[in-house]
């Protein structure tokens, strides 16, 4: 199966595969690499730079994986027939930083509100910086103070998986493969302009929303489904040679 697959597509495959195998292993031995290698907002105490590339390769578990790379093989694979390895890598990788940088726009702001918000509140953000490096903090103000709360859980999850850059390459297919048919559950079609538009939609709906217990970053979407649209309307427009 995989001699089908083009090397790109391929390759970046095996990588969030041996990746996710590596996190189960090691999470056996008491090793956190989600935390270690999701992306943190980048003014939170847990932030590396080398997260900005980490974190596509990383999944919180098994459906996470597999819905991603069942798409990203599906629609990434024959993009890459198209475009060839090295502009379909450009295109993946540039997916992956729009969603982390639109990720963070909203994020780095909202934590920034709340490190003023506990300095009013009297709490030293050095001590509570310390603590989190240290994989702790005060449980009494966890639960007292929705300041201190929602700075420990922000500081604490990360942002992980090749979601961005998926949601890049289906508005790509979208954009120049519109009237494409997909079919949902085996029995209903429904074409890609139709289908990734409406999940687009409800995407931008979901990111304004305030649920509790939902841990998807529905803005990383968002930002890659606009990088995605954007970079293929540009080379759409100037590169002559396209026969879409």
């Amino acid at each position: 199966m995989l001699n089908n697959i083009p090397q790109v597509t391929k390759n970046i495959l095996i990588l969030n595969i041996m990746f996710f195998v590596a996190t189960l292993i090691l999470e056996t031995q008491g090793i956190d690499l989600i935390s270690q290698f999701g992306a943190h907002y980048v003014n939170s105490t847990l932030f590396q730079p080398f997260q900005i590339v980490t974190h596509f390769f990383m999944h919180g578990n098994f459906l996470h994986i597999f819905f991603n790379m069942w798409l990203f093989v599906m629609l990434g694979a024959y993009l890459e027939r198209i475009w060839g390895p090295k502009r379909f890598f450009i295109f993946y990788i540039a997916c992956a930083l729009g969603a982390f940088g639109l990720y963070n726009v909203i994020g780095v702001y909202d934590l920034e509100l709340l490190k003023n918000q506990l300095i009013k509140d009297g709490f030293d953000l050095n001590e509570l910086n310390n603590m989190i490096q240290n994989g702790e903090y005060n449980q009494i103000h966890f639960e007292s103070n929705k300041a201190y709360h929602d700075y420990v859980v922000n500081s604490y999850t990360p942002m992980v998986g090749a979601s961005g850059a998926v949601f890049g390459i289906m508005a790509a297919f979208a954009i120049l493969f519109p009237n494409t048919e997909f079919m949902i559950y085996f029995m209903f079609p429904i074409k890609a302009k139709f289908l990734v538009g409406g999940y687009f939609l409800y995407e931008i709906f979901q990111s304004y929303q305030n649920n509790a217990g939902d841990n998807t970053a529905h803005l990383a979407h968002v930002g890659g489904a606009i990088v995605g649209g954007i970079i293929v309307l540009i080379w759409r427009k100037t590169d002559k040679s396209n026969f879409w």
